[in-house]
């Protein structure tokens, strides 16, 4: 397994700033967070990993929450006839 140095954290990293975690994945797939200065759990991103298997529903909901959260204001001015605005 090649690790990106850029994804690996510490499991107390992992425990105390969980969004920081979260945002390497985000940034770069994966995040990888190491126990005893040994690699131990992987942060995946779903919609990034290939190596994952999705069922067709599963990608489905991932693509439809990618176009509401794009979308949205547009949605929002479909349905109530008014401009669009975030709340």
């Amino acid at each position: 397994m090649t690790i990106d140095t850029h994804t690996i954290t510490s499991m107390t990293e992992a425990n105390q700033n969980f969004s920081r975690v979260a945002r390497i994945a985000d940034r770069y797939g994966e995040a990888v967070i190491f126990k005893n200065n040994r690699p131990k759990y992987r942060l995946v991103d779903l919609e990034q990993a290939p190596d994952l298997e999705l069922t067709d529903d599963e990608r489905i909901d991932i693509v439809a929450r990618r176009l509401l959260q794009e979308y949205r204001p547009a949605f929002l001015e479909l349905a109530t006839g008014k401009p669009g605005k975030e709340k």
